[in-house]
């Protein structure tokens, strides 16, 4: 990595979490120079400017929340654990975020669903991309005779995903994180009771 690929390095892991945090309407230049202790002119010498920042940040927090995930995932040995295990990232998530601010989808999904298209074409496809993540790990239970050869993996998924992110959304409004357990307990039931063969 040369210095120029560093110092835009450095500039993402300082500013994503910000982003986050305070979204892209809420977050002014001034935070960003303050975050990151340089000037303008040496950020936008390496962004075009705050959309690119921003755009960029969304980037790294995804890539960091899709890497831990994916990790926890892979430790389920069948289908079934293998979506216990993303239910539970969630929930140890939220417990202690390993991004401030909490999920990136869900934060740059409603602050840019009528403000900023291109922010949201990116949680658009973050979402996309977590669904059929989903419905590869049901479509291979399937066939593996783990789950339910009656169960839709796109309308599982659907469901997966609205639980989640509807569940992190009234927990964190409320700040009653049990609003969230309650989803992933009732995600959990539905994993083991309705999915499993």
């Amino acid at each position: 990595m040369d210095k120029a690929e560093r110092t835009k390095q450095f500039i993402l892991e300082k500013t994503a979490p910000i982003f986050n945090r305070k979204g892209y309407s809420g977050t002014s230049l001034s935070d960003l120079t303050e975050a990151t202790g340089l000037t303008k002119g040496s950020i936008y010498g390496n962004f075009a400017n705050k959309d690119d920042v921003a755009l960029s940040a969304f980037d790294y927090n995804l890539s960091l929340l899709n890497k831990t995930r994916s990790a926890l995932v892979a430790k389920g040995s069948n289908s079934i654990d293998k979506l216990i295990n993303m239910a539970k990232f969630y929930r140890s998530g939220f417990k202690s975020p390993m991004i401030p601010g909490g999920c990136p989808i869900l934060n740059t999904a409603i602050e840019a669903d009528d403000t900023h298209p291109s922010l949201k074409e990116k949680a658009s496809k973050a979402v996309k991309a977590w669904k059929k993540s989903i419905e590869t790990i049901v479509n291979h239970g399937i066939e593996k005779k783990e789950i339910k050869a009656t169960i839709n993996a796109g309308d599982f998924a659907t469901e997966f995903i609205a639980m989640i992110e509807g569940g992190i959304m009234l927990s964190k409004v409320t700040d009653n994180r049990s609003l969230l357990d309650t989803c992933i307990d009732r995600l959990e039931k539905i994993i083991i009771r309705e999915l499993k063969a």
